[in-house]
């Protein structure tokens, strides 16, 4: 099984952004967590994509080196991607340092970085991104923080990045709650684009909605698996989608177990350059 969306940034990454934005809904401290937690959470995974958060307007960066030192440090195979935010001025040199530690993918993060994906500004950097052969992660859809800026964190503003550049591997996080409608016509159109479905079935109803369309509209093979970790170990996941097999509300389509089966077992990895 392969984990698409796990975190490693710690508490001193999230500047102030934590405690005045997060805690109050969370109601919890920032998590802090060793190699050796990860591990064990990861036992019965293959390989994860791992990453942090940069958002420079709200103070938030998990520096390069880190995401190198923790993907050496894990037993788990990793794969690690760079957060970055394309507003900073050298954002193309943290890229090409990010190349140099081995790194293979980018998340980005514009809901709190506070930047418009669409914008041809930031053109120069995908081109940079693609000629690299890195895919790039979107935290796309909501956010607990109210400095956040939603207009900018619907998936179909990676339609548009994707239509610029067609051959830039792209993945929308979480489905791009509670977006998912948007989320799966993007996937259908896009032929390099594709979702993860961490934190689906944590809210029933969107996550039914979410698998069920994928379902009607023949883009399962473009959903991959996240469990979103530390907020969910991948086990916690798996029990949550297994659960959804077979739900469906009188009159409407089930969750086939073929669907669960591909997030569970599937690896898109040729296809996405992460092999």
């Amino acid at each position: 099984m392969i984990d698409f969306h796990t975190h490693c940034h710690q508490p001193e990454h999230w500047g102030p952004e934590w405690d005045a934005h997060w805690r109050p809904v969370y109601g919890r401290e920032a998590h802090a967590f060793t190699p050796a937690d990860y591990d064990r959470a990861m036992a019965d995974v293959t390989a994860a994509c791992v990453f942090g958060i940069r958002a420079t307007e709200a103070g938030v960066l998990t520096p390069n080196e880190h995401v190198e030192r923790f993907c050496a440090e894990t037993a788990t195979e990793t794969i690690g991607f760079m957060a970055l935010d394309p507003t900073d001025p050298d954002v193309l040199d943290q890229l090409a340092d990010g190349v140099a530690r081995g790194l293979r993918g980018i998340k980005l993060y514009p809901v709190l970085a506070l930047f418009d994906p669409r914008d041809t500004a930031y053109d120069r950097f995908y081109r940079a991104a693609a000629d690299a052969g890195l895919a790039v992660l979107w935290h796309m859809g909501a956010t607990p923080s109210p400095a956040g800026d939603l207009s900018v964190s619907n998936p179909l503003v990676v339609d548009d990045v994707a239509r610029r550049h067609p051959d830039l591997v792209q993945i929308i996080a979480h489905l791009g709650h509670p977006w998912q409608r948007e989320t799966i016509v993007t996937l259908r159109k896009n032929r390099r684009v594709y979702a993860d479905v961490s934190a689906a079935w944590a809210r029933p109803m969107d996550g039914y909605l979410a698998l069920a369309r994928a379902q009607e509209w023949d883009v399962v093979d473009k959903l991959v698996f996240g469990s979103d970790f530390p907020l969910w170990t991948p086990a916690e996941a798996i029990a949550g989608l297994r659960e959804m097999v077979g739900r469906r509300p009188a009159g409407f389509p089930e969750i086939k177990k073929e669907t669960v089966e591909w997030l569970l077992d599937g690896d898109p990895r040729p296809e996405m350059g992460l092999a």
